[in-house]
């Protein structure tokens, strides 16, 4: 046991060795919301550890026995048409070797008009992108972690070009039963392009990914928090439409202070009824909602509300996602008991 534990730990400080932000590398696809579940919660959500197969893709230390024989279809129709989704299964061979996982997430860009550095049209072109994943998590001995991970093989093709990309996720888990508290941890998108996009290679998203959640003890309530991108601490960017400017024609840009970057790390979630037929999922997102917000304007960028109905063997969910005044996101899934 000391042994894996020292392996763990040393494997999250290679990863805080390499940290990354959005938009900073490719395959950006792969830290995508997974499920509807997830979305509703704030878009990451680390703790869940019960019959949902596809948390098992955003932290592979919540694979386990309960998903056995669960399917997991999700599609998300996401911003400016594009369209994207997951599909995740788990089976468990025996009480000894436990339980396998595997998943799918995809995503199409749709068809763009195409034209040369002179303004010729040189015909339409789409993009789209896969990850396939498999997984397997394990109980350290005579304790309550649990740790897991997932090797994931990505392909993108993007007009004509096309790359090919391996990565590993890491998760670790702590349940205690007795509080029915949860705290996690995921390293996840740990790789390399195994082929490039035109010769220059580029890094993965990297992130770094910490939970709590809790169920109250005379309240069905499930709360979430979760800490997310503390592989780089500032992650906040002065946004050129807050600048001020005095009687002189200076301006002076935004300025995001210790709290205002503290913040933009967090996404609280809560979920009533968890354990029920019928679940209400709401979720906000700080960093999502700082970002997206418009000056002088409410507009509830950052929140999310979801619901989740049981239905004999299938449970279906949906949430609404606001991100700005223009643009909302809804989020479908189903989960088929195949047992």
């Amino acid at each position: 046991m000391p042994k894996t534990i020292t392996t763990f730990v040393c494997l999250i400080l290679t990863a805080l060795s390499f940290a990354q932000v959005g938009g900073e590398s490719t395959y950006q696809f792969l830290n995508l919301v997974s499920s509807p579940r997830q979305a509703a919660l704030g878009g990451k959500v680390l703790t869940n550890y019960d019959y949902d197969v596809t948390q098992g893709l955003y932290n592979p230390a919540t694979i386990n026995a309960e998903m056995d024989n669960q399917l997991a279809l999700n599609y998300t129709s996401y911003l400016g048409g594009i369209g994207y989704g997951t599909a995740a299964y788990a089976y468990t061979y025996d009480r000894h070797v436990q339980t396998f996982h595997a998943g799918i997430t995809y995503i199409n860009y749709g068809n763009f008009d195409g034209y040369d550095e002179e303004g010729n049209e040189t015909g339409s072109f789409s993009g789209s992108e896969a990850a396939l994943s498999l997984g397997y998590a394990f109980n350290i001995p005579w304790t309550d972690f649990y740790i897991g991970a997932n090797v994931k093989l990505i392909t993108s093709r993007l007009e004509q070009y096309s790359s090919l990309g391996a990565a590993a996720d890491f998760g670790a888990i702590y349940i205690n039963d007795d509080l029915d508290f949860h705290a996690a941890l995921a390293i996840r998108n740990v790789g390399t392009q195994i082929t490039t996009y035109a010769g220059s290679n580029e890094s993965l998203p990297l992130e770094i990914d910490f939970g709590m959640s809790q169920k109250l003890e005379n309240v069905p309530i499930r709360w979430h928090f979760t800490m997310e991108n503390l592989q780089t601490w500032k992650i906040a960017r002065p946004n050129p439409a807050r600048s001020t400017s005095d009687l002189n024609g200076n301006q002076t840009n935004e300025k995001v202070g210790f709290l205002g970057n503290a913040i933009r790390h967090v996404i609280l979630g809560a979920e009533l009824f968890p354990e029920r037929g019928f679940n209400i999922r709401v979720g906000y997102n700080f960093r999502r909602a700082e970002e997206l917000r418009i000056v002088d304007q409410r507009n509830f960028s950052g929140l999310s509300v979801g619901i989740g109905v049981k239905l004999n063997k299938m449970r279906f969910s949906y949430t609404h996602a606001r991100y700005t005044s223009a643009a909302n996101t809804s989020f479908f899934g189903l989960n088929i008991d195949l047992q």
